[in-house]
Order: structure tokens, then sequence, then C-alpha cells
């Protein structure tokens, strides 16, 4: 196990896909155009839903970017991370969608496994992880996440409590 590449790596998940949480708090309806522009599936559900915002995605590269050379990584690393992570939890969200579960609503393993794999998958190399590593650091993250969200709802910078 390779620890300080593995804590390197969740946090810029975790600054990744807390950034637009914590955007959506600051700054309320204000830029939340929704990523999908509101289309539809072929089922006649959203494509991702309103909650997927252009704002988000825009606030999860910069926080990712900025925090990159603070862990001493390269601010690319934190956009690639970043983009990972927005890919993956879009992903969730289309296969939500088509699940017809509601917007926000708990899906374990689908709301955490892919905003968290992906971006240490496509950061193995930059990182130095190895396959192990990525695993035992996407099985912190969903643990984690489940309890830190808890904390962000008891806060009120989260609408529900998983």
């Amino acid at each position: 196990m390779h620890l300080v590449p593995i804590i390197q790596g969740l946090i810029l998940v975790l600054v990744a896909n807390g950034a637009p949480v914590l955007a959506t708090r600051f700054f309320g309806a204000f830029g939340a155009a929704p990523f999908d522009f509101g289309a539809r599936w072929l089922d006649g559900e959203p494509l991702f839903g309103r909650s997927k915002t252009i704002r988000g995605i825009l606030a999860s590269v910069l926080a990712a970017s900025m925090a990159a050379p603070l862990l001493g990584l390269d601010w690319q690393v934190g956009a690639l991370a970043a983009g990972a992570a927005m890919t993956g939890d879009l992903l969730s969200s289309f296969v939500k969608r088509r699940l017809k579960l509601a917007p926000h609503s708990m899906a374990p393993g689908i709301d955490q496994a892919p905003e968290s794999l992906l971006p240490l998958v496509v950061c193995m190399r930059p990182l130095g992880l190895g396959i192990a590593d990525v695993l035992f650091a996407t099985i912190l993250f969903w643990i984690g996440e489940l309890a830190l969200s808890r904390a962000l709802f008891s806060l009120r910078i989260r609408e529900r409590p998983y």
C-alpha cells in the first residue's frame, strides 16, 4: 500500500465531489443551469437531472485544480481527477434516472463507486497508485462519504443525510 498517494487521491476525490455541493450552498440558484439543458432520454426521464449543473462541474474542476498543488501535485492532476469524478457522477445520475430513482435519492454503490473509482483509476499513474491502492481508496471513500454526508446534513450544507 502507498499511503501518501492514497491520501492525495482521496483528498482530490473529496474536493472534486464536494465543490459542487458547496457551490450550491454558496450560490443558490445563481449559475445553476442544468448540464443536460433539460434534455430527456428515450424513457422520457431527464438525461441527468437538474441537480447536475454546469456550475457544479466548473466548481469541481477549479477546486481540484487549486487543491492539487497544495498536495504537491500538478494542477492538471487535479483537473483530471475532477473531470473523471464528474463523469462518474453524471454516469451515476444517468443510471439512477433510468432506474426511476428520485433526484438526491440514496443508491449505495451507484452513488459512490463511479465518482471515486473512475478518478482514482484515471490518476493511477500520476499518483503512483496500484490496483490494490485504488480499490482500498474507493472503499475508504465509500465509507467516508456516507459518514461525511451525515455531518454535512447536520451542518445544513447537504439537503439529505446520506
